[in-house]
């Protein structure tokens, strides 16, 4: 099993959404963590995610790592905060009428940061300035 797939496993084994992972080379893991909407946590009852979240991921992923003999020297869970990407279709869905931000690595017609509504269409997304 690789250190991502120990992750992603562990992560929604406890309950969580795996928003994002990064790993640098200086041996940092950062490991993006997301509350499922509708689930209830030990934690207490918030949208967003908690302190105690962060450390309930952190701990247990800190026992998975050393048992899969995954090499990091620093290791840090958060929430992804305003900026959190949407990555797969089920993010889609879950902010659908949302409005949001889109950066571009390229401009299109002229522009590469556009700001609406996120809407669903029958077979694709649009945002709606």
């Amino acid at each position: 099993m690789t250190w991502q797939q120990a992750v992603e496993r562990t992560v929604t084994g406890l309950g969580y959404e795996l928003v994002d992972l990064e790993r640098s080379g200086g041996g940092l893991l950062r490991v993006f963590i997301d509350r499922v909407p509708g689930k209830a946590y030990p934690s207490g009852e918030s949208q967003s995610v908690t302190v105690d979240d962060c450390e309930t991921v952190t701990r247990q992923l800190q026992y998975v790592l050393e048992v899969e003999q995954c090499d990091y020297s620093r290791m840090e869970v958060s929430s992804p905060g305003l900026d959190r990407p949407l990555k797969r279709a089920a993010d889609y869905e879950r902010f659908a009428g949302q409005q949001v931000e889109l950066t571009l690595k390229a401009p299109f017609q002229g522009r590469k940061h556009y700001r609406g509504e996120l809407q669903a269409g029958p077979d694709s997304w649009r945002l709606v300035l």
